[in-house]
């Protein structure tokens, strides 16, 4: 599966491994050496928080013993897989609640992921609540046709926190596998529309106390950096457990999958790209840095 993660960041990788690789290749490794590595994350957005990390952890290093390209080489791959968060690892019977703004590809992550788990063998109920927008409900309806999943769906303008009532009793009633919730994107206000997210995993630990929650927020790589702020607001209401990037092969910018889990301390579940069924692949962060800092 890390194929397809190697393929759809082609870009990221091109923009960043190469000028790593050269840099690793040059000595001495010195102070302007470190700066040059500082600019290179910084453009691949690393972020400065980390950027700031690894060159001072090199420092450290160097004060005891002078570091070839190579012995940074491997400081850094090692430095980095420790900054992220472990992978995340699914425990069934699992509950994927996903929560994201409208746009940045929810709804068609729903659909694959539906998909994966049907190709499976798995029973899968897909519950539309989003009551508020008339073309997310159908959009999920064609994605649960063509993947085979089951779908719950309120009424129009329906209270999304008894829509989702309702599914929970029907999976546990009909025995399914997996749960997916699909849930608005947005509200009246930002209030409303987090508030109506916590009310939604309050009723979920009542009608199914034994199963594990997964809340995934949705996440449109495209936008960089403010993701981070996005996912901070989403964090504070409702406890993210993970992170879905979307439109992963539209940016060069490969750090910003190393920031953004490490400034919220989450794994990123998957990413995705497209519309196909199978655009979509579980994220190995070690796998990610190996092929980052790769210098043959």
């Amino acid at each position: 599966m890390f194929g397809f993660i190697k393929e759809k960041l082609s870009k990221a990788y091109q923009a960043v491994t190469q000028k790593l690789a050269a840099l690793f290749t040059e000595k001495p490794i010195d102070q302007e050496w470190l700066g040059e590595l500082k600019r290179i994350l910084l453009a691949a957005d690393t972020g400065p928080a980390i950027t700031d990390k690894i060159v001072a952890h090199i420092t450290e290093k160097m004060k005891s013993e002078q570091l070839s390209g190579e012995q940074v080489h491997d400081l850094l791959v090692t430095y980095l897989q420790s900054l992220l968060p472990p992978s995340a690892t699914e425990t069934k019977p699992a509950i994927s609640l996903i929560v994201g703004v409208n746009g940045s590809g929810k709804t068609t992550f729903i659909g694959k992921l539906a998909h994966q788990y049907t190709q499976a063998g798995k029973k899968v109920l897909v519950v539309a609540g989003d009551t508020f927008r008339a073309a997310a409900t159908d959009q999920l309806a064609v994605w649960a046709e063509r993947t085979g999943a089951t779908i719950h769906i309120g009424k129009a303008n329906q209270d999304p926190s008894s829509v989702v009532f309702d599914g929970c009793d029907l999976f546990a009633k009909d025995h399914f596998d997996h749960l997916i919730i699909d849930t608005a994107g947005r509200l009246q206000t930002k209030t409303n529309l987090m508030n109506e997210l916590a009310k939604i995993k309050r009723i979920i630990h009542k009608r199914l106390p034994e199963a594990v929650i997964h809340t995934w927020l949705v996440l449109d790589s495209m936008l960089g950096q403010n993701c981070i702020a996005q996912a901070r607001q989403f964090h504070e209401t409702t406890e993210l457990t993970g992170l879905i990037l979307t439109k992963c092969d539209g940016t060069g910018k490969a750090g910003f999958l190393l920031n953004i889990s490490h400034e919220l301390h989450l794994p990123i579940v998957y990413i995705t790209f497209g519309e196909q069924f199978d655009a979509l692949a579980p994220f190995d962060g070690n796998k990610f840095i190996e092929e980052l800092l790769k210098t043959a």
